[in-house]
């Protein structure tokens, strides 16, 4: 277990490991269409974070990495399939990461947003716009800022 977490309960713990997928959720579904390219874009982008982020969210996000693709699908199976029953549930879900933010070393705390913002982007960009490329759908748009969520670096 990544040090930075210790302080946290199960069920904080639980939705620190789950939040990625929540964010993956969340923004691939919000046209009310998860399809294969947005899966493989955040299973790409969560491989690609283990690389580029410091040690202990390096550890962190290896341990969420793992059989990214079949969490993700069994997450999927949770939630409604409509985005307008799913969306506000995710929504309401990713706020609570607000008080386990504040219980986190406020470096490791803002990272892991950081993190959750870029794959949130990458995710948004990675089915929108003329062959796929940069561009952001308007549902997408809704929610890419992940605004549910405070930025622990400023509060």
């Amino acid at each position: 277990m990544v040090a930075e977490l210790r302080r946290l309960s199960s069920d904080e713990l639980d939705l620190v490991y789950k939040a990625p997928f929540l964010v993956s959720l969340l923004i691939a579904g919000a046209d009310d269409e998860i399809d294969r390219k947005e899966i493989k874009e955040a299973i790409r982008f969560a491989e690609e974070s283990i690389r580029e982020v410091g040690s202990s969210m390096a550890v962190l996000f290896a341990e969420i990495a793992q059989d990214f693709e079949d969490k993700l699908k069994v997450l999927i199976q949770h939630y409604p399939y409509e985005s307008a029953q799913r969306n506000p549930l995710l929504v309401s879900e990713l706020s609570r990461l607000n008080t386990i933010l504040k219980k986190m070393d406020k470096k490791f705390a803002s990272e892991f947003y950081s993190i959750l913002i870029k794959i949130a982007e990458h995710i948004a960009e990675s089915s929108g716009g003329v062959l796929g490329i940069r561009s952001v759908g308007s549902e997408e748009a809704r929610y890419i800022r992940l605004s549910m969520i405070n930025n622990p670096a400023t509060t």
